[in-house]
């Protein structure tokens, strides 16, 4: 059980390309999942999305789609433990639940994350 969950969290995070925003932007991120996922008790379909802090020092997220998709949600987040799976590269990950992702973590750096609160 052990190892099948092992390889869904890292052939989720194999499978979303991730980069930062510009500079102007730090707490920002720019993510592809080609998956669904659900976050915080949303869910969101497959897509283009931005991750941002909602504001200065918060620990709250926004996750909005770009282009066509329109869907939104605030969830709220702690300080993940660890290190980020990517090295120094932002990178989301996800547990796979059955036949559902879920956001776990979004990490802009090597050292710095936020984990999802349930």
């Amino acid at each position: 059980m052990w190892k099948i969950l092992t390889r869904s969290v890292l052939g989720a995070i194999a499978c979303v390309v991730v980069t930062a925003g510009n500079a102007a932007a730090a707490d920002m991120v720019d993510v592809k999942v080609p998956f669904p996922f659900v976050a915080n008790g949303h869910t969101f379909p497959a897509g283009q999305y931005t991750i941002e802090r909602a504001g200065t020092g918060t620990s709250v997220l926004l996750i909005r789609g770009d282009k066509h998709n329109r869907t939104a949600a605030f969830v709220s987040t702690t300080p993940a433990d660890g290190r980020d799976p990517a090295g120094d590269r932002p990178a989301l990950t996800f547990t796979r639940h059955e036949n559902q992702y879920r956001l776990s973590a979004v990490w802009e750096s090597a050292t710095e994350g936020q984990t999802l609160m349930r």
